[in-house]
């Protein structure tokens, strides 16, 4: 049997058909391409949930890709296994002579590409990979001295001129060839014809089942993002863009969103300056997926009372704005930004309770978790991260609900028997807490 050749290109964080730049470069070639989703055996046997609202997502958004294609006449080969047998299979089964994919910089990622780069490798097959998921990645915005920035100010302040570069007078930042589009849709004809296609494999056969949890649209209107730096600190308000899953999962470009947010919202393109800043570190620093930045940090005694981390994932600690904010996470899948940082600063500095315990929960709860801003983010409530808030400033839960929630509309969203008898009374004094914080790190980092 003759196999047929082609070039296959490998969807991972980068779910679209649309302005997608290993897509577009590879089908830029001459060879018939054949587009390939792998649902992972090593990443689906840790989800604790069966009914993961991801795992949904993922597969609502590769059945629709996979219709548009059968449109025009082509397929998405989706293959369900570990993807170094897959790849073995792949082999086998066609004459490939290159494979392209979009870079992922989280530790497991980087060790599955280089597994699978070594089999491509020993088989003749070019393996190639291009920047999608970040503006400026690994290696981009550096020091003078040639190593990765730690503190996000000076790295803003590098990531904006090395963006900018090479802009003519009176272009905008929107000109940048970091924001370019790469029309991978246009070049779909490419694609290799495939007539005959298997069913996509269901979630029942994979052992898990439907999500009932609703997920954020990726069409955001203007006025949020203009409007963005007023009211994003707001819980009640409608302030944020709740694009996370889309970011996550690279059903949207980060490009495009990125020279769209530069003309409306500074304060939002920040956040997305965050988002690139959390990816460098990670990659830079790979250990930070598994302790702190700060490695001084490790001798904190922490209490890990497992009652109080129940009451905290229930929300049910006596405090209304962290009590709203972990209902809320289980109940949509979704926190509020400015409820994250009090509700992780009170885990780990009130209770004394492992912020990797934390960041753990939200790993499995939140539908926009991405692992190099979830870390990132812990760790900068926890003080123990790179450009963390000092050990010593800790946030006070209820001046945060006066100055953030102070007609309690979001309170009363999701903890409707506040302010009666069969609300909790705080399970932690917050000046008593606020002290033992101050003597446990103290003493951890003298």
């Amino acid at each position: 049997m003759i196999r047929r050749r082609l070039n296959i290109f490998w969807f991972r964080r980068d779910l679209r058909l649309e302005d997608n730049h290993g897509f577009y470069r590879l089908l830029k070639d001459e060879l018939p391409v054949l587009p390939l989703f792998i649902f992972d055996k090593n990443i689906l046997e840790e989800l604790e949930d069966r009914d993961d609202a991801r795992l949904n997502f993922i597969h609502r958004t590769i059945s629709q890709m996979n219709e548009d294609l059968t449109k025009i006449g082509s397929a998405i080969s989706v293959r369900y296994g570990r993807p170094v047998e897959v790849w073995k299979d792949l082999l086998s089964e066609y004459d490939i002579r290159k494979v392209a994919a979009n870079r992922d910089y989280e530790p497991y990622a980087v060790k599955r590409d280089a597994s699978v780069g070594k089999i491509l490798k020993s088989a003749g097959v070019e393996f190639s990979t291009y920047k999608d998921h970040v503006v400026a990645e690994v290696g981009e915005v550096l020091k003078k001295d040639g190593k990765p920035y730690t503190v996000f100010t000076p790295y803003k302040k590098t990531w904006l001129g090395v963006v900018s570069e090479g802009l003519n007078n009176g272009e905008e930042l929107r000109d940048s060839i970091y924001f370019r589009k790469y029309p991978s849709e246009s070049y779909l004809d490419n694609l290799l014809k495939c007539p005959e296609q298997s069913d996509i494999i269901s979630l029942k056969e994979m052992g898990f089942s439907e999500s009932k949890l609703e997920i954020p649209p990726k069409s955001v209107p203007v006025g949020i993002i203009k409007k963005y730096s007023e009211k994003r600190d707001y819980p009640a308000a409608e302030g944020t863009s709740r694009l996370g899953i889309h970011f996550r999962f690279g059903t949207i470009s980060i490009r495009q969103k990125a020279a769209f947010a530069q003309t409306l919202s500074k304060t939002y393109l920040n956040e997305l300056i965050w988002r690139d800043f959390y990816a460098q570190i990670l990659a830079h620093f790979p250990y930070v997926a598994d302790g702190p930045f700060k490695k001084d940090y490790t001798e904190i005694e922490w209490r890990n009372n497992e009652a109080e981390f129940k009451a905290w994932r229930e929300g049910k600690t006596g405090y209304p704005l962290v009590d709203a904010g972990m209902r809320e996470l289980c109940q949509t899948g979704y926190m509020h930004n400015r409820v994250r940082m009090v509700t992780a600063s009170f885990l780990s500095k009130h209770l004394l309770i492992d912020w990797r315990w934390g960041e753990a929960w939200f790993a499995r709860k939140l539908l926009d978790f991405d692992l190099a801003s979830n870390n990132g983010g812990w760790q900068w409530a926890a003080g123990c991260g790179t450009d963390a808030a000092p050990y010593f400033r800790i946030f006070n839960p209820e001046l945060q609900l006066k100055k953030f929630d102070k007609n309690l509309l979001y309170v009363k969203k999701f903890v409707p028997e506040y302010g009666t008898s069969k609300y909790p009374n705080p399970i932690v004094d917050h000046k008593a807490a606020r002290k033992r914080c101050l003597e446990v790190y103290k003493k951890a980092l003298n």
